[in-house]
């Protein structure tokens, strides 16, 4: 009685493995090309993005001494925060949190300070300012590892700024 069971599994088995036909049919290939359904839009000094488009104002945020004081400080004071390679991991994911973004907050929450190459700030952040847009700007931060990259962001004309990358010298 085992061995008729043994080859039944056997032949089960061979035929599950066996593949099956294809009862389905292809689907005919078409010979018409695809066209876009929308104009295609074209890179900056190509033309608009959208037609009729422009470059989209600062939405009544405009540059002025205030907001540009307040982001070269901002990103003085992060800097020094983020350069203190001795400082306990939490202390100083804690500190420089105040200073970031959500999103930057949970990219360096991981970091581990010691491994950082800065000790301290040399000298005063300088900006990169874009006229054109009110919401972000470039500092330049000089350290004793060399000059970091600091992007800030704001959400409004009131609203303060945040550091959303730290960025180490490129050599």
């Amino acid at each position: 009685m085992k061995k008729p069971l043994t080859l039944l599994a056997v032949a089960l088995l061979c035929v599950s493995c066996t593949p099956v036909a294809n009862t389905t049919t292809a689907p005919a290939a078409s010979t018409s090309k695809p066209t876009a359904a929308a104009p295609v839009s074209l890179s900056a000094n190509s033309g608009p993005q959208a037609p009729g488009g422009t470059v989209p104002a600062t939405i009544g945020i405009t540059w002025d001494l205030t907001s540009k004081d307040k982001a070269v400080e901002v990103a003085g004071k992060a800097m020094a925060d983020f350069a203190r390679p001795t400082v306990e991991d939490k202390q100083w994911a804690n500190d420089l949190a105040r200073w970031l973004t959500p999103q930057a907050t949970a990219d360096y929450s991981a970091v581990d300070p010691s491994n950082i190459p800065v000790s301290r700030v040399t000298g005063p952040a300088t900006l990169s300012v874009d006229d054109a847009n009110g919401f972000g700007v470039m500092a330049a931060v000089p350290t004793n590892a060399g000059t970091y990259t600091v992007q800030l962001l704001r959400t409004g004309r009131d609203a303060p700024w945040k550091v959303n990358r730290l960025t180490p010298p490129s050599s």
